[in-house]
């Protein structure tokens, strides 16, 4: 099992390209579009990073009662890969209801406003 893949889930144009920091901090990069698609990556094989934006869910299109986007993939990272560090990038109007992330069972690694720094961002890595 290895430990060095990072999946950037990118759902806006919001999510910044670090690509190249990425690469150089030795990680492997994988860049998804849906959270789905990082879910059926971490049932294969568990990641070390996950970099994902922040959306609550005003008007839940989902079921059940989930609150956000990440929701269902924090869920899924209990089971699948649980030693996975997640970076959650959130826009500042957005940051008064990241708080519903702490409701779920599972820690995240860091809350990045946007718009984020390829220092912040290292430095996260390298914990």
């Amino acid at each position: 099992m290895t430990q060095t893949t990072l999946v950037s889930i990118v759902e806006s144009t919001l999510h910044p390209n670090y690509s190249d920091l990425y690469q150089k901090n030795g990680l492997t990069e994988t860049k998804v579009n849906s959270i789905r698609k990082a879910i059926s990556i971490i049932k294969k094989q568990p990641v070390k990073f996950i970099v994902a934006e922040f959306f609550y869910a005003y008007n839940s299109n989902y079921s059940g009662v989930a609150k956000s986007n990440l929701d269902v993939l924090f869920v899924s990272l209990q089971k699948y890969s649980p030693e996975t560090r997640v970076i959650v990038l959130v826009e500042k109007s957005e940051k008064k209801f990241v708080n519903v992330l702490h409701e779920l069972d599972f820690p995240v690694h860091a809350i990045l406003v946007h718009p984020t720094s390829p220092d912040q961002i290292e430095k996260l890595l390298t914990i």
